[in-house]
């Protein structure tokens, strides 16, 4: 699935070749449901299976490997090295970026802040470290800001948009296409952020 997923992804950008812009291909890698620091799985087999679904996009030809979502610095480890192992098997140097999941109270689910993660994913030698997910960009402003004076690489970040509300028993996200670029582009701007997108909430609109 992997394998053919990033093919497909290839193909795609080939179709879009003549109009001279680059383009490239991020292998995901989510967060899954298991969390090896709550007990839910063991720390060896998640690192073998996430080797696996690496080897598949790696196989399928991606650009780089983007660890996203991430909730406890245990799976951080396991997805990154399970990259790691996938590209020393291919003999391709791909980058690998991370994207941690700050939510509301500050932290990841497992309780670290941004400093504790941002320290344990340094040691862990990745290419790029972000945040994406759980909030909107106000939310995420003060954790962008401390990776924009602390992190020493690049700096990812992709919101939802805005904060999830329940209208009509329907979940809606508040912030339009103009409010979502300006919070961007004050990432971009103030903190230095090097590469911007969306999550939940956005769609082609907000990206554009």
């Amino acid at each position: 699935l992997n394998k053919v997923s990033a093919e497909l992804a290839r193909e795609t950008v080939a179709e879009f070749a003549r109009d001279g812009r680059t383009r490239f291909v991020f292998g995901s890698v989510g967060p899954g449901t298991r969390l090896p620091s709550l007990g839910h799985v063991a720390y060896q087999p998640l690192e073998d299976a996430l080797a696996a679904q690496c080897d598949g996009l790696v196989a399928g030809g991606v650009d780089a490997i983007l660890i996203e979502t991430c909730q406890d610095p245990l799976q951080i480890k396991a997805a990154v090295n399970g990259a790691k192992r996938a590209r020393a098997k291919a003999s391709k140097d791909i980058p690998i970026f991370v994207q941690v999941t700050v939510e509301t109270t500050g932290t990841l689910l497992v309780g670290a802040d941004i400093a504790a993660a941002a320290t344990i994913i340094d040691a862990l030698g990745v290419d790029s470290l972000g945040l994406n997910c759980a909030t909107g960009p106000r939310e995420m402003a003060e954790h962008v800001k401390w990776l924009g004076d602390n992190w020493p690489r690049f700096i990812s970040v992709q919101p939802n948009a805005g904060l999830p509300e329940l209208v009509s028993g329907r979940t809606q996200y508040p912030l339009g296409p103009e409010e979502l670029a300006q919070w961007l582009e004050r990432f971009v701007l103030e903190d230095g952020a090097n590469i911007i997108g969306g999550c939940f909430g956005t769609e082609p609109r907000h990206i554009a």
